[in-house]
């Protein structure tokens, strides 16, 4: 079978790069722009900065800020009329996954109105349309939705996540400007680059990877890891390391796939409400160590890219030890719990059962049961 890659049509990277989308508009011809962001974006002068510049190229638009963390299916179907009702005809997205998520799924049911449900889009749904043009404008380091052919919705109905995968979503424009990432709180920044982190690991140790791809990996790999500790700290080249780091795992990812890492934290969110770098940040060691006896030579890569000295003369052991070690290190450095709050032993089965069922899953190097999974989830439970 041959080996697939989606990417943006253009991508625009570095400071000042946000000043290109009024130009992307003007020479596309759209007329109206529908942009979708959250109140928080707004209120600190975030989704401004791109809105002002519409204003002053004398753009209308038209502006959807109810955009919810872990976009729900609600929250999507209220993005679709009020897309609808502003008569526009390309998005731009401001925001994080949660904002770029549900430009997409928007986006998506424009173009095919079949889909109106949200929830026949989970999995590979096989829509017949590319969804609206959408302009993805990145506010954090960490989720690459801007140039991933995924996205995540919640139902809160039956207290689970369900994950879409489709090429037709992919936007077509993504611009990841450093400046707009500035606000960031310490904590966010950590999360988010955390999650970056597991998409590139487990990008890199999925069972679809190839050298495509791995080339994507291990290089967002290093540069995430030297980077996250002082992106942090606010440290302006590290911001910007962050932001191209990130992108270019979701260049890896988004056409190989993911691991169980992912499908066990989109439960922990769905249930707890647990933010989702968080989730990834403490399953990632915890799948690293399950998963090290199917991934062959692949952690001395993965050890290496994050500045392990003298991997080559490490045992095979040795070297999967220190992988490990080393995503453990960083995670406590930036403030990552070990333990997700409110997981119940009561919960455990069901858990198991949403993350057996998640789209991640199939990716993972190593098959998993339903025992095994409750065995996984209860390793990161508080002990009482």
């Amino acid at each position: 079978m041959a080996n697939r890659i989606v990417l943006n049509t253009v991508s625009y990277h570095g400071k000042g790069a946000i000043e290109e989308i009024p130009n992307i508009i003007k020479t596309a011809g759209y007329k109206k722009i529908f942009v979708s962001t959250d109140k928080g974006l707004v209120k600190f002068g975030v989704a401004t900065k791109v809105t002002d510049l519409l204003e002053k190229n004398g753009i209308d638009y038209a502006l959807f800020s109810d955009v919810k963390p872990n976009p729900t299916i609600e929250n999507v179907q209220a993005g679709v009329k009020a897309f609808k009702e502003a008569d526009a005809d390309a998005i731009v997205a401001i925001g994080g996954g949660s904002a770029q998520d549900t430009a997409k799924a928007i986006g998506i049911i424009i173009a095919n109105p079949e889909f109106a449900d949200v929830r026949s889009l989970e999995g590979v749904a096989p829509t017949k349309n590319h969804a609206v043009p959408t302009i993805a404008v990145a506010t954090t380091a960490g989720t690459a939705a801007e140039v991933t052919i995924n996205y995540v919705i919640t139902d809160v109905e039956k207290q689970r996540k369900f994950v879409c995968v489709d090429e037709h979503d992919i936007p077509m424009y993504a611009v990841i400007d450093p400046d707009m990432m500035m606000s960031m709180p310490e904590a966010l920044t950590a999360s988010t680059g955390m999650d970056a982190l597991t998409h590139a690991i487990e990008g890199y140790t999925t069972k679809a990877a190839w050298e495509m791809t791995d080339m994507f990996h291990l290089e967002a790999i290093k540069l995430i890891s030297h980077n996250l500790r002082q992106a942090c700290k606010k440290d302006p080249k590290a911001k910007e390391a962050m932001a191209l780091g990130q992108y270019i795992a979701g260049m890896g990812f988004s056409n190989v796939g993911l691991g169980i890492a992912h499908s066990i934290a989109h439960t922990f969110s769905a249930h707890y409400d647990t933010p989702h770098g968080v989730a990834c940040a403490i399953m990632l060691p915890v799948i690293m160590e399950w998963n090290q006896e199917y991934t062959g030579e692949r952690f001395r890569e993965i050890a290496r890219a994050m500045g392990v000295e003298g991997v080559d003369a490490m045992s095979q052991e040795e070297y999967r030890k220190a992988a490990i070690d080393a995503v453990k290190q960083l995670g406590k450095d930036v403030g990552i719990p070990e333990y997700v709050e409110g997981l119940k032993e009561e919960d455990i089965p069901q858990l198991a059962k949403d993350a057996a069922a998640d789209a991640c899953a199939p990716g993972n190097p190593r098959d998993t049961s339903l025992p095994e999974f409750e065995a996984l989830i209860r390793k990161v439970m508080k002990p009482e």
